[in-house]
C-alpha cells in the first residue's frame, strides 16, 4: 500500500517590505529549507495596524520590487491579497483566507506564519489569537541567538539565522544618493528609475559611472 502524501506545508510571511531586502529573501529560504516547506507566500501589507503613523512607498511598488526580488526562487510566490483589502492588513484574517482557499484544494496541509522574535513577544496582544493558535504553526527567528520562550497555546519552531541588511538603513541610503548594502541589483535598479525614497520633490540623478 502507498504512503499517503505528505501535507502540503505552506507559510506565510507578511511584512510591508519597504523595500524587500536580502535579509527578507534570507529569512524566507531558511524558513523553507529547514521545515522542508513547499511554498512561501510574501504577502505586502496595505497598511500594518501596528504602524498606522508610518507611510510606505505604494503597495504598488513594493509589489513590483518584491517580484524582481524573488525570481529565481520557485519555492518563493507573491500574493497581493492584503493589498488589495484596501484596509489594515490584521494576520488573522490573512489567516482564515489562505486556510479557506488551501481547503478547497481538498489536499491535506499544515499552514506557517514567518515572524521575528520581537512579533512572537507580542503575539498575545495581536487580534484573535486565539483563531491564529488554531490555524497557524509559527516559525519564529530568534534575536541575538537566543531562543524565543514557547507559549503553550501556540505551536512554534526556531530557526536560528542573523543577517545584517536593515529596511532602515538602506531607505536612508537611497535618500541620500548613496549605494545600499543588503538590496537586490534589480530592485536597486527599480527604485532608482522610480525615484522611490527621495526627499518629495527632488529628483533623482543618475550614479557617476
Amino acid at each position: 500500500m502507498a504512503e499517503p502524501a505528505r501535507p502540503q506545508r505552506i507559510a506565510l510571511y507578511g511584512g510591508t517590505f519597504d523595500p524587500v531586502h536580502e535579509g527578507h529573501v534570507a529569512i524566507a529560504r531558511a524558513a523553507h529549507q529547514a521545515l522542508d516547506l513547499d511554498r512561501v507566500i510574501f504577502l505586502p501589507a496595505f497598511r500594518s495596524p501596528h504602524k498606522t503613523d508610518v507611510d510606505s512607498v505604494s503597495g504598488e511598488h513594493r509589489a513590483a520590487m518584491l517580484r524582481l526580488a524573488l525570481a529565481g526562487h520557485e519555492w518563493a510566490e507573491l500574493s497581493t491579497w492584503e493589498l488589495d483589502q484596501q484596509e489594515p492588513s490584521y494576520s488573522w484574517k490573512t489567516s482564515r483566507h489562505f486556510d479557506a482557499e488551501l481547503k478547497k484544494e481538498c489536499r491535506p496541509f499544515e499552514l506557517f506564519w514567518i515572524l521575528g522574535e520581537d512579533q512572537w513577544s507580542a503575539l498575545p496582544r495581536w487580534s484573535r489569537p486565539d483563531l491564529l493558535a488554531e490555524l497557524l504553526h509559527f516559525i519564529v527567528f530568534p534575536r541575538d541567538g537566543v531562543d524565543p520562550n514557547p507559549r503553550a497555546e501556540f505551536r512554534m519552531t526556531p530557526v536560528a539565522l542573523t543577517h545584517p541588511a536593515s529596511g532602515t538603513a538602506i531607505r536612508k541610503a537611497l535618500k541620500t544618493g548613496r549605494t545600499p548594502e543588503g538590496l537586490d541589483g534589480a530592485v536597486l535598479a527599480y527604485a532608482r528609475e522610480q525615484g522611490l525614497y527621495l526627499p518629495s520633490g527632488e529628483i533623482q540623478l543618475e550614479p557617476s559611472q
